[in-house]
């Protein structure tokens, strides 16, 4: 077996000796640190200190947060999305695999808004693309229903019970 070179550690030369491979021509380089190359050195490029808005940003950006605060940015400014006097009388109240879900005041409210879709969908869109929003879907006011679950059958309801 050949002797492994002087200046090859003894773990690197088990590990080229395991793989089959020679040893003196894996010898370790000496890397000279050069003044201009290192990074620790005051007034040197990428040394200025970042804003606190830049830092965040970067942050949720790498942590992969931005598609959730858009969606919450849109609920939050849903005024300035939808207009002062729309947003009086609705309110997003889901967002669902790509489908925004708004609650109207009235129906007539929801029924307006249908017809300006296409207007607040490209509005949303321009203002928070990372939101995934695909589609919009107004519904009326949250009236109460006497038909439960997936297995309700048709009638009259409660009134059918009261004489």
């Amino acid at each position: 077996m050949p002797e492994p070179a002087p200046d090859v550690p003894e773990t690197l030369a088990t590990y080229l000796r395991l793989r089959g491979l020679e040893p003196s021509r894996y010898r370790r380089r000496r890397v000279r640190s050069t003044a201009a190359s290192d990074e620790n050195q005051p007034f040197t490029a990428g040394r200025d200190p970042h804003g606190l808005g830049d830092v965040l940003d970067s942050l949720t950006r790498d942590a992969g947060w931005a598609p959730q605060l858009a969606r919450a940015d849109l609920a939050r400014t849903w005024e300035v999305v939808a207009g002062e006097e729309t947003a009086r009388h609705t309110r997003p109240v889901a967002l669902d695999n790509g489908l925004l879900t708004v609650q109207a005041d009235s129906t007539a409210w929801a029924k307006q808004l249908q017809l300006m879709r296409a207007h607040v969908l490209s509005e949303i869109i321009r203002r928070f693309p990372e939101a995934g929003v695909e589609s919009i879907r107004f519904i009326g006011p949250d009236v109460p229903s006497w038909k439960w679950g997936p297995r309700a059958i048709p009638g009259r309801g409660p009134r059918d019970t009261y004489g």
